[in-house]
């Protein structure tokens, strides 16, 4: 970029986060929650490090790929060029291959997409030979679409004594998606993963204290059912992107 689009890009990175967090605190107030309640994740498969570099200095904190070897790629293009940005916060967000788990484990703050027993038996297992302890969201295919990965709700529910067991990992919770383009269907979707959330907490005795769900179209729906981080892509970083 030259230095003028550098500065128009920061300028529409910071109109728009003035924007999303004015409609995530709508919907933190139609819902009776607290802002602070809910964490935004930019998630920035589509753009380069530059971007998130600028989208960091409009205020952006965390952020997430949904490829490990573009998670390579963003945080050694942040080591090299920006140490401003030490420390910054990226999850996993996308399906995770068992021969790349060691390309994210104890590189990430979250890994959300745990879609089997076989995926978090495989994180757990390198998660505990690195000596570490993953922190993980079930992925639960709530809506049911076959071409959306995960478990299924009951599924889940019936797989997580033994996922408890599992050294090596953290389950702190759940993440799902919605179907596109459907705002009734996404709200069935997201209270069905907290109405989910709340049978596995009471039969486990977990907290499951963050549930992910809500993407650019949906995100105040899914705040309003009870999300408390929401992945946040096009809106964040296209200025193509409507804002409807």
């Amino acid at each position: 970029m030259t230095e003028e689009e550098r500065s128009r890009y920061l300028d529409f990175l910071r109109e728009r986060r003035t924007e999303i967090l004015q409609r995530m605190q709508d919907a933190c107030a139609r819902a009776g929650r607290s802002p602070e309640e809910v964490t935004l994740l930019g998630v920035s498969k589509t753009v380069g490090v530059e971007e998130v570099a600028l989208a960091w200095q409009a205020g952006y904190r965390a952020f997430a790929e949904n490829r490990p070897q573009e998670l390579d790629r963003k945080l050694a293009g942040i080591e090299a060029d920006h140490p401003e940005m030490a420390g910054v916060r990226f999850d996993m967000i996308g399906n995770l291959q068992k021969n790349k788990i060691n390309h994210v484990i104890g590189r990430v703050g979250l890994i959300h997409s745990i879609s089997s027993a076989q995926l978090a038996e495989a994180v757990s297992k390198r998660s505990e030979a690195h000596g570490i302890v993953s922190r993980v969201l079930l992925e639960v295919n709530v809506s049911g679409e076959e071409s959306k990965s995960g478990f299924a709700p009951d599924e889940a529910l019936e797989a997580l004594d033994g996922l408890m067991g599992l050294g090596g990992i953290s389950i702190e919770g759940l993440m799902t998606m919605a179907p596109a383009h459907d705002p009734d269907a996404a709200r069935r979707t997201f209270s069905g993963l907290r109405e989910l959330r709340d049978r596995m907490r009471e039969r486990s005795g977990l907290e499951l204290s963050t549930l992910s769900s809500g993407m650019s179209d949906d995100y105040p729906i899914a705040i309003e059912e009870g999300s408390t981080i929401v992945r946040l892509g096009r809106t964040v970083f296209s200025p193509a992107y409507e804002v409807r």
